[in-house]
């Protein structure tokens, strides 16, 4: 079972997978195609209250109503880049705290990043969105909202999501798991979650749980240097996982599911980006269907680390000459600040 809002009495409605909706409504008496029908009202026509549901009785109507909230989310301010028209919203939770969501266009359609946690606790030096600390968790809704609602506002219709905005999605792995069912469910919002990326720091246990459920979901790595040095002074998580143990279990997640890990490198001047570097980084991957994203590192008040497009470049050619298959990512909103965390810290501090 999800884990629930816990905002008043009644149940978070949005977050309950359809099987566990049907449950409930054979408990109340009824027939089990009402948990279909409430939830495509839901999650295709995204209706906000229960008396919108015109083929429910009104006796069935008052009781949801009675016992059940769907939640929302405010959208309090929204950024549009005048370079590619990536869109950056700030929305807030029905408790008051913030998280952010991106649009973004790429050839293949809008891609929508969002946000699995208020804060995060994983600590990341170069990440804006662990500077404020934990909050909580999102539950399932939460995450869904960002997409029903930015849909809504932009009047743009997502084709893919990442779960790379605000929070480590495997810390919250009940609620994204529940997340995903619910996004894919044919009378859900029905995406296949080949068109979903998660992107993890590496909690290994969850790795694997993961790769059990073998949802075909394309796996991101934060790896962001390719020895225990330096990846446990960039990213605390490795004094509990190491590099070899974070490997070995992404060669069992291909194993398992067959799908290629992206491997995710921000790379930070003086820190990530040398020749040795590189050769480290081919070493740990060879061999494993991967491919590696390069990334300039998001530059950001608190922390004075910097990288160039041109830097990130070189070290491209680096990997490639040995073998590695690496792009350089593509930056998009660098005038609106679209990296994860930042519009939600200023609008707080």
């Amino acid at each position: 079972m999800s884990c629930q809002g816990t905002y008043d009495t009644k149940r978070d409605i949005l977050s309950l997978r359809q099987g566990e909706l049907r449950d409930i409504l054979l408990e109340y008496g009824e027939k089990g195609f009402r948990a279909s029908q409430i939830f495509k009202w839901l999650h295709q026509k995204r209706v906000k209250d229960f008396d919108s549901m015109t083929n429910l009785s009104e006796e069935l109507r008052k009781r949801l109503s009675n016992e059940f909230r769907i939640m929302s989310v405010n959208p309090v301010k929204r950024l549009s880049s005048r370079i590619d028209g990536t869109e950056k919203l700030l929305y807030e939770l029905e408790d008051g705290n913030h998280i952010e969501t991106v649009i973004m266009s790429y050839e293949h359609g809008d891609s929508l990043c969002v946000s699995t946690q208020v804060g995060c606790r994983m600590g990341c030096r170069f990440c804006a969105s662990t500077i404020a600390g934990f909050k909580r968790n999102l539950a399932p809704s939460e995450i869904l909202l960002q997409l029903y609602e930015t849909e809504r506002l932009t009047g743009r219709k997502v084709s893919s999501i990442v779960l790379m905005g605000i929070g480590e999605p495997l810390d919250n792995y009940e609620n994204v798991t529940a997340f995903m069912d619910i996004l894919s469910s044919p009378e859900g919002a029905g995406m296949s979650l080949r068109h979903l990326s998660l992107s993890t720091c590496g909690l290994v246990e969850r790795i694997y749980e993961l790769a059990e459920l073998k949802s075909q979901l394309t796996l991101s790595i934060s790896l962001h240097a390719s020895n225990d040095e330096t990846r446990s002074r960039l990213m605390p998580i490795n004094n509990k996982y190491g590099l070899d143990e974070l490997m070995r279990a992404c060669r069992h997640y291909f194993d398992v599911t067959g799908r290629r890990i992206s491997f995710e490198y921000a790379l930070i001047d003086g820190e990530n980006d040398t020749k040795s570097d590189a050769l480290g980084l081919s070493s740990l991957i060879r061999g494993m269907p991967a491919h590696v994203n390069i990334i300039p590192v998001n530059k950001i008040k608190e922390r004075d680390y910097s990288s160039s497009r041109q830097s990130a470049a070189a070290f491209c050619r680096m990997l490639t000459e040995l073998g590695i298959n690496a792009t350089v990512r593509r930056t998009l909103g660098s005038d609106i600040d679209a990296a994860c965390g930042q519009l939600r810290r200023e609008y707080e501090i």
